[in-house]
């Protein structure tokens, strides 16, 4: 067992857990934030996506003692009370999404490329985003949402 200490979507977090609880188990079991989905269990599909430390985790890979002292953001922290971040809103107008597995991970992800990129072209879109699996959209909505998104950040 190990106590850690992390902020999760801006809030501290004290609890012990099991030295080999995975980040997800920890999001999803232990503290109840079920937006974080787990896909294929071995880190290629991206729906377990996260931000640790502001850089997209698999966190169907990640132990949760590794977020020790560290923030972890999840799909719940992004919105600020009733008003969905961009990106949320733009995944919805632009239907990024169908069956919503994908869609938390696919977000983070695209948050950590905005982060990284405020303006990427759709061929660094594509490439940042390669490890998010999508069986439903084909990627073109995504793709959209997600330049929609970033074009939002420049308007006044």
């Amino acid at each position: 067992m190990k106590n850690i200490q992390v902020r999760v979507n801006g809030h501290p977090v004290a609890r012990e857990i099991p030295d080999h609880r995975l980040l997800v188990d920890f999001l999803r079991y232990d503290l109840g934030l079920t937006g974080t989905k787990e896909g294929c269990s071995v880190g290629v599909c991206g729906a377990c996506t996260v931000l640790l430390n502001g850089q997209p985790v698999s966190s169907c890979l990640a132990l949760a003692v590794m977020a020790d002292g560290g923030e972890v953001t999840t799909i719940e922290g992004l919105a600020e009370g009733d008003r969905l971040h961009p990106l949320q809103q733009a995944f919805i107008d632009y239907g990024g999404f169908q069956c919503g597995v994908c869609t938390p991970g696919q977000i983070m992800a695209s948050k950590a490329l905005l982060d990284a990129n405020p303006h990427p072209t759709p061929a660094q879109i594509k490439e940042w985003m390669m490890g998010n699996l999508c069986r439903c959209t084909g990627y073109y909505k995504i793709i959209e949402a997600i330049q929609a998104a970033a074009a939002e950040k420049t308007e006044p």
